[in-house]
């Protein structure tokens, strides 16, 4: 029907087709690992052809910029489930939805904050931003697809340059030479350029990204502005969540509490037959937990185990704050997924999983999972997944993690400032990371190596941003 220009019953098949998935979604993710990939790979496009279809029924015949049709919120409801069932999918369970928020993204943002989301079509990228209400004006969703001298780039050409770019950062630890911003800026431009006017007519100042696919393998903060000579994260503090009914934007901090559950691994280690290198400055990265919440208990080394975790959640004890420094491993499938603690051992996705569950619903509890010395299997976006699940998929409602493992000097420069930042009363979190990295961009000296954001971009904050 579509190829015969039947817009209006295409786009009842699609919603009928939606629907029945919708219902069966709960049945399929907890069913053999064969039969959910099944679902991510046949599936998953008609999600994709739905969203396109509802986008292209609000834009002209040519290609225009931008839209505040309803529409564009239907494409993105469309596209959240097609995320929030990716996450099923990974986890193998269904217990993610107990954590949904109902509203629409046009209803979760407010004043200052802005949510910038993309689609991945088989040809094209949609970039889809969500403002706040303004004055006597009501809220509005743009649309915009990716382009490049006024043509729609190829999901491709955008897919291999943001991989260069992620290549670059990675590597850019090791140059002496410094970090060559060129790419940086070309993406700039080619996903945020277009929407800077509405940005500054909004007074935006918290931008939060809904990725899709490749997009979320890469730190939006690390985006750089030629005409400012600034990055993104110096314009606005910038913050992630893998599906924005995950996200519950609302501020429950108790500023006085004082404790935090540390765990870090030190030494070397070898879990199933890889190697992990001893961590040098781990240590340093727990003294300046220690200094900021002088009531935290701490287990090290060898005292660090999946059981002590265990052990401390359900104890008595609240701890608003679960800092675990050591090296995280996220692949593409949770079974690949661990965090290496002592004596050459490893906490698995589900052990963490199942560790955390045991906090939920405690006021008070788990406000931030902090995890230093992160690394995820580099060229498949679904071990994304797997770093911002753990958190949400249990209810924690923020987390600051790494895209890959960064040299922890830095890491701890970089920690103990955010920290500090996260203390003041006031602050959100997703502002105490962004003091935290422009203070890192401003490091001079013999630390000025660090400005590089091969240092301080990986590292993002998922989920709530308040």
């Amino acid at each position: 029907m579509k190829k015969q220009n039947q817009e209006k019953e295409s786009l009842e098949a699609y919603q009928r087709a939606f629907k029945t998935l919708e219902a069966i979604r709960s049945d399929i993710v907890i069913s053999t690992r064969d039969v959910q990939f099944g679902f991510r790979d046949v599936v998953q496009p008609l999600y994709r052809e739905l969203a396109e279809f509802q986008l292209q029924q609000i834009l002209q015949a040519s290609v225009k910029s931008d839209t505040s049709k309803s529409g564009a919120s239907d494409a993105l409801e469309t596209i959240d489930s097609l995320k929030l069932a990716e996450l099923q999918n990974y986890f193998g369970g269904d217990c993610i939805v107990n954590v949904l928020n109902p509203k629409r993204v046009d209803e979760i943002v407010d004043k200052n904050t802005a949510v910038l989301s993309s689609i991945i079509f088989d040809d094209k990228i949609a970039l889809l931003l969500t403002l706040p209400p303004n004055g006597n004006q009501p809220g509005k969703t743009l649309v915009h697809w990716v382009q490049a001298n006024n043509k729609i780039l190829p999901k491709e050409q955008l897919q291999k340059q943001i991989k260069v770019f992620q290549k670059s950062l990675i590597l850019g630890q090791g140059r002496p030479d410094g970090y060559d911003r060129t790419l940086a800026s070309q993406l700039y431009d080619l996903i945020i350029r277009h929407f800077v006017k509405d940005l500054k007519a909004g007074n935006i100042k918290t931008l939060v990204f809904v990725q899709d696919g490749f997009l979320r393998s890469i730190p939006m903060a690390a985006l750089y502005d030629t005409k400012t000579q600034e990055y993104l994260i110096e314009q606005y503090a910038v913050g992630t969540t893998p599906s924005i009914r995950l996200t519950a934007p609302k501020s429950s901090r108790d500023r006085h509490l004082e404790r935090a559950l540390v765990l870090g691994l030190t030494k070397a280690a070898i879990i199933d037959r890889q190697e992990f290198q001893a961590l040098d400055y781990a240590q340093k990265e727990i003294e300046a937990v220690k200094q900021v919440f002088p009531n935290s208990r701490f287990f090290i080394d060898t005292k660090f185990s999946p059981e002590t975790l265990k052990t401390e959640l359900v104890s008595k004890n609240i701890f608003p704050v679960v800092h675990i420094v050591s090296h995280a491993q996220f692949g593409t499938i949770p079974e690949n997924t661990f965090i290496v603690t002592g004596n050459n051992s490893k906490l698995t996705i589900s052990e963490l999983e199942a560790a955390l569950s045991n906090v939920r619903g405690q006021e008070n509890a788990l406000e931030l999972l902090v995890l230093t010395a992160c690394q995820t299997a580099l060229g498949d976006d679904r071990a994304t997944l797997g770093l911002a699940g753990v958190a949400l998929q249990v209810g924690v409602k923020s987390a600051v993690a790494s895209l890959w493992s960064v040299q922890d000097k830095s890491t701890a420069l970089l920690i103990e400032e955010f920290y500090r930042n996260f203390k003041k009363p006031g602050m959100t979190k997703v502002e105490a990371l962004r003091q935290a990295q422009i203070k890192m961009i401003k490091l001079t000296g013999e630390q000025s190596v660090f400005a590089s954001p091969a240092f301080w971009s990986p590292f993002i904050l998922i989920g709530n941003w308040v």
